[in-house]
């Protein structure tokens, strides 16, 4: 297979590397990286001062004082991100990645874009094949997608009122290093709700949840117990342990540690990356019943989907019936680097292609088309 370059973006508003684990997109364009270096690749990495990506060649389109006089200081772990494509920080950011890129590309490189239309100036600048890698937002542009899941897909392809399948475009799940989610078969006894502290998340139902079964309930992430814009009033609940966002070591250890994890999402999820996370981790997953869970979450084997609150209080009290081994078998086989990279290396031949004969091009060194394939636990 030939060796590709890649122009990867980061975000305009935030440091590309680990330590911002509560920020999805910075993991992932992190550890896409590695993927596409481990494949042989060429990486441009275009990002904010101080980010920490593997690459050939990191391009500081921005600076820390920037991000300081767009935003202020704040406090991350408490705070949602600041950020808004028409800021300063943002329009910097575009400006000085297009210069870079077209100091440095060729006629067959890929752009990545990673944060939808907001990077839409970036790629009408540079006109390389652009692709956007991991879809988890309504603001998508190019002709080449890479969607989270096949229910934001479909929905994407529903707001854009689009009937017919796209070619280039394709699912590809989030991806997660298993070694930052050390396995534990022990549970201590508590419930963990792990995310952004707003209603739609639905932070008040884990609580109800939790109550209703006599479980202590974790509630970790950005965010205020007590909002009233969001309808919240969690600050004197007896059975809340609240903690601002966690680094990834402490990430890791409460998701390990927790008996069960509970996602009563409302919205249409696009992936939901903490249930994979917690499924590596041993720890089942009791979600709702739509967006990506019904293509992460094995009912009754990894977890269990839920409509009503007495199945949601079944599930807890019942949880001791899931394997925490499935669930690692499940996560470890299906959403790992080593799987997924898999993933995007067919894709992105698949792409490359088009600089060929495109759709109709022979492919000789084919001997298996596995990359759809899922891997089920045997015990």
């Amino acid at each position: 297979m030939p060796k590709l370059r890649f122009h990867l973006l980061g975000l305009a508003h935030l440091e590309t590397h680990k330590r911002n684990s509560s920020c999805a997109y910075t993991q992932k364009i992190i550890k896409l990286a590695n993927m596409l270096k481990k494949n042989g690749h060429t990486v441009y990495f275009y990002g904010v001062e101080g980010s920490e990506v593997n690459c050939d060649r990191f391009f500081s389109v921005t600076s820390q004082e920037v991000l300081k006089n767009t935003y202020g200081d704040y406090d991350r772990t408490t705070s949602f991100f600041k950020m808004n494509p028409n800021d300063f920080a943002h329009q910097l950011f575009n400006t000085c990645a297009i210069t870079a890129i077209m100091e440095n590309r060729q006629d067959q490189d890929i752009l990545l874009c990673t944060m939808g239309v907001n990077q839409k100036p970036i790629a009408d600048a540079v006109n390389l094949l652009t692709v956007e890698p991991g879809i988890g937002y309504s603001g998508v542009f190019s002709s080449h997608r890479v969607f989270e899941s096949y229910a934001w897909m479909h929905y994407i392809y529903g707001l854009l009122h689009v009937d017919d399948g796209a070619w280039y475009d394709a699912v590809i799940p989030n991806y997660f290093d298993p070694a930052d989610f050390p396995f534990k078969a022990q549970k201590q006894d508590y419930l963990l709700y792990f995310g952004r502290i707003i209603s739609r998340k639905g932070v008040q139902a884990a609580s109800e949840i939790a109550k209703q079964t006599g479980n202590q309930l974790y509630i970790v992430g950005q965010g205020s117990l007590n909002d009233p814009v969001e309808g919240l009033y969690l600050g004197n609940e007896k059975h809340i342990v609240y903690k601002p966002a966690v680094g990834p070591e402490e990430r890791a250890e409460l998701l390990s540690n927790a008996k069960a994890v509970l996602m009563p999402t409302y919205y249409l999820e696009p992936f939901g990356g903490v249930n994979v996370e917690s499924q590596l981790c041993g720890t089942p997953v009791i979600t709702t019943d739509w967006g990506a869970f019904p293509e992460t979450v094995l009912h009754g084997v990894t977890g269990y989907r839920c409509r009503v609150f007495e199945e949601f209080c079944w599930a807890v009290n019942n949880i001791h019936r899931i394997k925490p081994s499935a669930c690692r078998e499940w996560a470890e086989k299906n959403y790992s680097m080593d799987r997924i990279g898999k993933m995007y290396e067919e894709y992105f031949q698949r792409v490359h292609r088009l600089f060929g004969k495109g759709w109709y091009e022979d492919n000789a060194s084919r001997d298996e088309l596995a990359w759809l394939e899922r891997y089920y636990p045997k015990n």
